[in-house]
């Protein structure tokens, strides 16, 4: 039982440090370039996973965008270039940071209408109830 648990332990902590390890194993020119790449990784999501950037996804294809990621820096494509060519493929959902435009509005700007007519609604029924308890107390 013990030997089981800890061959699952150590299995975890060898995987585990094989991705860190793959990840900081990238050799580029400069700092400014590895920096870039950390950034990039960071601001893209994973399609897959939905919710988690590049650098969190153990996913197939998060492994992939991130070697292109990769080899699009070492090739000295700028930050703009990369970016473009991800949502030219994979649609503003692979951008953490949508950006601001028609199409976006509603996912910018709807949870704020939402609030607004909530909060619309709620002084609506507060005065409709007032007046009719002021109509009740009238009349009694």
């Amino acid at each position: 039982m013990i030997g089981r648990c800890l061959a699952s332990l150590l299995l975890v902590l060898a995987t585990w440090s094989s991705t860190s390890i793959a990840n900081d194993a990238l050799a580029f020119d400069t700092p400014e370039q590895q920096q870039r790449y950390r950034i990039l990784i960071e601001e893209l999501r994973c399609p897959k996973c939905q919710n988690q950037n590049l650098e969190d996804s153990n996913a197939g294809i998060a492994i992939d965008l991130r070697k292109q990621v990769y080899k699009m820096i070492n090739d000295g494509q700028s930050n703009e270039q990369i970016i473009d060519y991800m949502v030219a493929r994979y649609g503003e959902f692979v951008l953490y940071r949508p950006v601001h435009n028609a199409s976006t509005a509603l996912l910018w700007y709807g949870p704020f209408a939402l609030v607004a007519i909530g909060a619309l609604i709620f002084v609506v029924v507060i005065v409709r109830n007032k007046r009719h308890q002021s109509k009740k107390d009238i009349e009694s």
